[in-house]
């Protein structure tokens, strides 16, 4: 991957740029790296869309060290890297807590965000107790590091890819770099902030992918379901991926295209929702 920096206030945010045609922008979850789409990505740039897929803050190449790790401040970066490439409206592809960075942007700024997709979404934010004893307690820094790499796997139960041992190691690499875990500690522990109360205002179509076995839910489908209920999109579809864990698009990539691309297809146009919710 080519390595682009959009330098904002407080840091600078890596990504890169990949296609042409109808622009897809798309954070991965906390914990991993914009690898994470390395094979959607292609397929998605092969069916005709620009994508450009970006590390959040505080995680990959991005700057390690910012005053907020709030929704809030994830879903700006979305939007400040929309403006900045300058291709008018963007489909947002979020992963696990980067699910509320998307419902954020898109209530934010609607005439930024066309569709929003959210894979692993969870159908609520946790409380600032559950918040915190993630944060505080499995990610402490003692402990913290080997905790979340020994549970790193288990997102994978089905169909780990070929490439699945070198991109841990990547992980592990990031993870160790200084000012990462930090991140991701403060990542988890101003994840219900912001964004729950958002969820009932979105008004652009939204996808739920979800992995049938994903291990961060004791009823994946149940979820995914609650969640949908909460929306009052113009459009609101699930997508179960079947045997797929907490990452489907990179456990089962053309499982996961088809669902995201029957999605882009099916949306309407931005004015078209934009008139129909007033």
């Amino acid at each position: 991957m080519n390595t682009l920096y959009l330098d904002l206030n407080g840091g600078r945010i890596a990504y890169d740029d990949q296609g042409e045609g109808h622009l897809i922008v798309c954070m991965p979850a906390g914990g991993d790296t914009r690898a994470e789409y390395r094979f959607l990505t292609p397929k998605l740039v092969e069916a005709g869309y620009r994508v450009v897929t970006m590390d959040m803050r505080g995680q990959g190449e991005s700057s390690k060290r910012w005053s907020d790790y709030s929704p809030a401040a994830l879903g700006s970066d979305l939007l400040e890297l929309i403006r900045h490439l300058d291709a008018g409206s963007a489909c947002i592809i979020g992963t696990s807590v980067a699910i509320a960075a998307a419902i954020w942007a898109a209530v934010e700024a609607p005439e930024l965000v066309d569709g929003i997709a959210l894979v692993s979404a969870y159908a609520r934010a946790s409380s600032r107790l559950m918040a915190s004893l993630m944060a505080n307690v499995f990610l402490a820094p003692m402990w913290g590091l080997p905790a979340y790499l020994a549970y790193f796997p288990k997102m994978y139960p089905s169909a780990r890819p070929a490439d699945f041992n070198l991109h841990l190691q990547n992980v592990k690499a990031m993870l160790k770099e200084a000012g990462s875990m930090h991140a991701l500690r403060m990542i988890f522990a101003n994840s219900y902030r912001d964004w729950d109360e958002r969820i009932e205002q979105v008004r652009v179509p939204v996808l739920i992918v979800m992995g049938s076995k994903d291990p961060d839910f004791k009823q994946p489908q149940q979820e995914a379901q609650q969640l949908a209920e909460r929306l009052e999109a113009t459009q609101v579809s699930i997508s179960i991926i079947e045997g797929a864990g907490h990452h489907p698009q990179a456990e089962m990539p053309e499982q996961t295209a088809q669902s995201v691309l029957a999605f882009l297809a099916a949306k309407q146009p931005q004015d078209t929702i934009l008139e129909g919710a007033l």
